[in-house]
């Protein structure tokens, strides 16, 4: 569950580079044991599983034919106290309340996904699974839309909630709900679900133009509710609070819900709304470096610069105004490739976007998913992204995302995959009541609130129902992660953290062949020997530990640029090397290395740092080529 934060309006600092040494020996031993699978990334795979979570969320009554077949119904009398048919709709992440808010953000991201991916997800034969996964969430807010300006925006109770650690059919919690209306403003919360209706009728209007019809007829009616009666929802719902505030207020909400309603219709009054407003409501000041269930500003100026890509200067007199918001897109771009003259997003040694050490996860997921549609849209357009630290090809832009996509899914200095079900070392102890309970059909008993806790929450067992699909919040800033049902802040899964990045697999899964080389070569060779290499090294052990009989060390190198110049291409030969490394990216070639994805230049007096592990006498680094600015 979200907790309370505030808005990123300033770039993070860079992380120092730590590997911590137990990670580094777990992911040794796995190796060793072959637990560790060296085969490219299965992106298919990992976008029907990701689909899978989504029905692992589902509230209310499920369909017969569900793959996930140890959930069954629950919470079939929702909203019923209050006069008004509240059943249906996502549970949140490891918890049973039903919050309006990230919920319509992953229905959007979901939406986003089929229009942007549409004949990937088709080449998959999951187009109908991920529309079916996105209807789910539809078809509650429909009903939650009782009346032009009256939308429920969430059902149970956070704090009551956390009190109990139960299955979702067993919930003896209460379900309280909440709304908003002309007295009691949410235009945050009306605005996204305006934007999420608007989306998901445009990913409908190929294959039901009639339910296309009627999510864009609620989604036009919640957007002017928004506008309407302006005001945050947390400051009408307490209950809210605590857990998705709205950080960055409700004007992002209401110039996405008018970017999405263009999309969707391409009427221009919607298009005049984001470029009138384009100033006062923040679209073309902020530049930011996160895009979240709660941040839509990073999204939105990616949005609208596909309408810059596909009409150029005959964007309903809006072109001027549009390309303010691609240039603040395309700061939190080279931000997130490192190319943003400092002001990057942080990363991790191991070569992770780094946001928050509170369900990190999330802002990968949706940070990528930017990455990719914006690679796409330029490629489409023969275009490059042009960054203060240099230009950008969009299969570079690509090759960036799908090192994240690859993180996620085991290649990183643990070895593991964050998705919990794919590979063979991922999560086992994930903090989700339903998971970690065994289900009604293996034990047809009723599990009490606390009888939860001391039962499941506590035992060190292993989850008796894998949650197939799940993105866990993921590691910490060193690269580490405890296997810990407690360990919430990385341990929880969420529809914010899965919705984004669904697509994106199925985008890669298209593709998944990546032989373009990160950089343009060099004109010539630079040779490299002891008298003219650019680089000074300076080698350190760092920690030793002996395993099976064997010792083995954890060996630090710092590369120092000495060349009075920047370096701008740089290939490395490593040569008996028998461990993981980390800091540089392989190549084709045998023993040689490359700057890794996130880096493109070496500033004199600059420092890259590598790591790696392995027992005996240490590799050999040396300069093979090198290019100087």
């Amino acid at each position: 569950m979200a907790r309370l934060r505030t808005m990123r309006k300033t770039p993070a600092t860079s992380s120092g580079l730590v590997v911590a040494a137990s990670s580094l020996l777990l992911l040794l031993l796995l190796l060793a044991t072959g637990a560790v699978d060296a085969s490219p990334s299965d992106y298919a795979s990992a976008f029907d599983k990701c689909l899978q979570f989504f029905e692992a969320q589902r509230s209310g009554k499920l369909p017969a034919d569900r793959l996930v077949r140890w959930r069954g119904d629950s919470a079939l009398t929702d909203g019923f106290s209050q006069g008004v048919d509240l059943v249906g709709g996502y549970y949140d992440s490891g918890d049973h309340v039903k919050f309006g808010f990230p919920m319509a953000y992953a229905a959007t991201m979901l939406s986003w996904g089929v229009v942007e991916f549409e004949k990937e997800m088709i080449a998959a034969n999951q187009l109908h699974r991920a529309l079916d996964a996105i209807r789910w969430a539809t078809n509650y807010f429909i009903k939650a839309h009782t009346q032009p300006n009256t939308l429920w925006v969430q059902v149970g109770d956070g704090d009551s909630d956390h009190l109990c650690w139960e299955r979702a059919e067993d919930m003896t919690t209460p379900r309280t709900a909440f709304k908003i209306d002309a007295n009691n403003h949410g235009s945050d919360v009306a605005g996204e679900t305006a934007a999420a209706l608007a989306a998901a009728s445009k990913a409908f209007k190929p294959y039901d133009s009639m339910y296309s019809d009627l999510l864009l007829l609620h989604a036009k009616q919640l957007f002017t509710f928004a506008d309407a009666f302006r005001g945050k929802y947390d400051d009408s719902l307490q209950s809210a609070k605590k857990f998705y505030p709205s950080a960055s207020g409700y004007e992002d909400e209401l110039l996405w819900a008018a970017a999405w309603l263009y999309e969707a219709t391409g009427d221009e009054q919607y298009l005049h709304y984001v470029s009138q407003n384009a100033e006062a409501f923040g679209g073309t000041g902020w530049a930011v470096t996160e895009f979240s269930w709660d941040n839509k500003y990073a999204g939105l100026q990616v949005l609208l610069s596909k309408v810059l890509f596909e009409q150029g200067g005959n964007a309903a007199g809006c072109a001027a105004t549009l390309k303010q918001y691609q240039a603040k897109a395309e700061f939190f771009l080279c931000s997130c490739l490192q190319k943003n003259n400092g002001h990057n997003i942080k990363m991790t040694t191991g070569g992770l976007l780094y946001v928050d050490d509170w369900s990190n996860m999330q802002y990968v997921s949706s940070s990528t998913f930017l990455l990719t549609v914006y690679a796409d849209y330029l490629a489409e357009s023969h275009g490059t992204l042009k960054c203060p630290d240099g230009e950008v090809k969009p299969s570079e832009i690509l090759r960036f995302a799908r090192s994240q996509v690859d993180y996620v899914l085991g290649k990183n200095p643990k070895g593991m995959s964050y998705m919990v079900g794919y590979g063979s070392y991922y999560p086992t102890h994930v903090h989700h009541r339903g998971a970690s309970i065994p289900s009604i059909y293996a034990m047809n008993a009723t599990i009490g609130c606390m009888d939860g806790f001391d039962k499941y929450y506590n035992s060190k067992n292993a989850d008796p129902n894998i949650l197939y699909g799940a993105l866990v919040g993921g590691p910490d800033a060193n690269d580490g992660y405890a296997d810990e049902r407690g360990n919430y802040q990385h341990a929880e899964p969420t529809l914010v953290g899965n919705a984004p990045i669904c697509g994106v697999f199925a985008r890669l899964a298209a593709s998944p062949a990546d032989n373009t080389p990160d950089n343009s070569p060099p004109q010539g060779p630079s040779p490299s020997n002891d008298h003219d290499s650019p680089l000074e090294f300076v080698h350190t052990v760092t920690n030793s530990w002996k395993t099976n009989g064997v010792d083995y060390y954890r060996h630090v190198v710092t590369a120092k640029n000495t060349c009075g110049h920047a370096i701008t291409y740089l290939k490395l030969q490593v040569e008996e090397l028998s461990g993981p490394i980390y800091g540089v990216s392989s190549t084709n070639a045998k023993d040689m290395y490359e700057f890794p994805s996130w880096m493109s230049r070496l500033d004199a007096g600059a420092q890259l740092t590598i790591v790696y592990i392995q027992g005996g006498p240490a590799a050999k680094i040396t300069v093979a080529e090198y290019k100087t600015a």
